[in-house]
């Protein structure tokens, strides 16, 4: 498979199964996972936090192989959004799709001018684009997570102490 042939694109209602059947499959095995992110999924794009610009599938043969959702989130005054979920299908992880839609993902985000974006996952992946434990910027969770694995990227690059709590949407809390 050549990463060239992946095509990042906006997630249409014709989705919207295959998404949930992917982040399902996807988080099966996954260490940091409550089993629930399907349902997340779904839950957030009846939201106020949904963004359509900012939920991304990666195709390969017309068959969805990936999927990105960013939602808003509370950051004190600032715009601010939590990735959740990332998901690749298995037999395509490892391949370059998950950093392909995290990067167009950052792209539309920085365009429609987020300055922060928060992710619950693994230390190991997310500092290769630029997230670092959210405590450093000032950041806490409402979750109990380690904070090695609760991670901000400030897309501005402002370095600047936020103090804060994040506010998840609601949806984060009822599964």
């Amino acid at each position: 498979m050549n990463i060239k042939n992946i095509i990042i694109r906006q997630e249409n209602k014709k989705d919207y199964n295959n998404i949930y059947n992917l982040v399902k499959k996807s988080f099966k095995t996954a260490p940091l996972s409550d089993g629930k992110e399907h349902i997340l999924v779904n839950s957030l794009r009846d939201s106020k936090a949904y963004i359509p610009k900012l939920s991304l599938v990666a195709e390969y043969n017309k068959e969805i192989v990936g999927y990105i959702m960013f939602t808003k989130v509370g950051l004190g005054n600032k715009n601010a959004l939590a990735l959740a979920p990332l998901a690749v299908a298995p037999g395509y992880q490892n391949l370059g799709i998950g950093k392909s839609l995290i990067e167009e993902g950052h792209k539309l985000a920085i365009e429609l001018n987020y300055e922060y974006c928060l992710v619950l996952g693994s230390e190991n992946y997310y500092p290769k684009f630029g997230y670092i434990p959210a405590s450093k910027l000032g950041i806490k969770s409402p979750f109990n997570v380690p904070d090695e694995n609760f991670m901000v990227v400030d897309f501005l690059k402002q370095n600047i102490k936020i103090n804060e709590t994040v506010k998840y949407p609601k949806e984060f809390f009822e599964l």
